[in-house]
């Protein structure tokens, strides 16, 4: 009995708060995804990553960001359900109505002090946006809803494992609290760096227009997420913060992908073998994210792809092909935004001083 005493007291004594983020992640990813199965969402992917990404170590930080998701997604959709029957049949239109919401999303989530329901507003009409170009046959609103649907799903299982780990766990091991963001009210460089993520989503619209290539949404979630910087890193141009996220993103989804596209071949088709890497992919993701060193952001990364690749919108028929078509969106958008950054950064005057106004706290994860 003592033996099994001090065992346990070992155990215990290698927990810190970083593990029990981890399998915070874990227990919310799996319950997001239980849930969007049971209401019936076309993307469970995207709930999983909801229910990782609104994770927090405080249960009251989980609940504020939860909220500003559904309420970016809601209003996002909105606007959607109302612009997108006007513009969604020419590539102009479309082009103009991203450029310009895009622009405005990205800056507010730059400078705003709720930056990340202004990133979801954005990013959701993107979506739906680009969703109902590529297949204009389905119903506006069947796009709109499952996008709520999807977010919802995630956000209330972060919410749920949260709550249940800040009246257990977290009473032992409690979370630091994050940093309050300082706000800009107006930052001319932030909006330089905006209008460049809006031109990349204007290039998106005009190759779903044009070319058959599917889950383009995906790619104006990549383009909108690594846009996300500092705004004090904005003072000599967002090329080269960018280009690090860029590359991380690259670096973390190749390694996402390459060994969960490993599993799929032992898999088989077996569900439990495709959850079970399910979990070990995202407690390693989030290990990686919540590291002191700078490549934080690989960590995300490939737990997206574990996420896209592994997580199906349906275990009964094991087709891994929508993840696969999303992570190749995912490049896609990369590839387009690089080139904006560099004609950007050339036209860009010489010699700005960085402008004063206001910092925030990066947010490692994005969308």
């Amino acid at each position: 009995m003592n033996r099994l005493r001090t065992t346990w007291k070992a155990v215990l004594g290698r927990v810190t708060p970083r593990t029990v983020d981890a399998a915070e992640c874990v227990v919310s990813v799996l319950l997001a995804i239980l849930v969007a199965h049971a209401i019936g969402g076309d993307n469970v992917a995207w709930a999983a990553f909801a229910g990782y990404m609104v994770m927090r170590g405080r249960a009251a930080e989980t609940a504020v960001r939860g909220l500003l998701r559904i309420v970016g997604t809601i209003s996002g959709g909105a606007l959607a359900l109302l612009l997108a029957p006007l513009v969604a049949t020419s590539w102009a239109g479309s082009a103009l109505a991203v450029l310009t919401i895009g622009t405005l999303s990205i800056y507010r989530a730059l400078t705003a002090r709720r930056a990340y329901a202004w990133l979801y507003f954005g990013l959701t009409f993107a979506m739906v946006l680009l969703d109902k170009i590529d297949a204009p046959a389905i119903a506006l609103g069947q796009f709109v809803e499952t996008r709520i649907l999807e977010t919802v799903a995630g956000t209330l299982a972060s919410m749920a494992v949260s709550i249940a780990s800040a009246l257990t766990l977290r009473r032992r091991w409690p979370a630091a609290p994050t940093p309050p963001s300082a706000v800009a009210l107006w930052h001319p460089a932030a909006l330089y760096h905006a209008g460049q993520a809006g031109v990349a989503l204007a290039l998106l619209a005009g190759l779903t227009h044009a070319f058959a290539l599917p889950a383009l949404a995906q790619s104006a979630v990549a383009v909108m997420s690594v846009m996300r910087v500092p705004v004090n890193d904005l003072g000599a141009g967002g090329l080269v913060p960018v280009s690090v996220r860029l590359a991380q993103r690259f670096l973390g989804c190749l390694v996402g992908a390459a060994l969960s596209a490993l599993c799929l071949l032992a898999a088989q088709g077996q569900a439990a073998i495709l959850v079970a890497w399910t979990m070990l992919g995202v407690a390693t993701g989030r290990m990686i994210e919540n590291g002191t060193h700078s490549y934080r952001y690989v960590g995300t990364q490939f737990t997206l792809a574990v996420l896209v690749m592994l997580v199906p919108d349906s275990y009964a028929d094991g087709d891994m092909m929508p993840g696969v078509r999303r992570l190749m969106a995912v490049l896609i958008g990369m590839a387009i935004l690089e080139p904006v950054l560099l004609a950007a950064h050339r036209l860009a005057p010489r010699g700005a001083a960085p402008v004063a106004g206001g910092t925030r706290q990066e947010d490692p994860g994005g969308a």
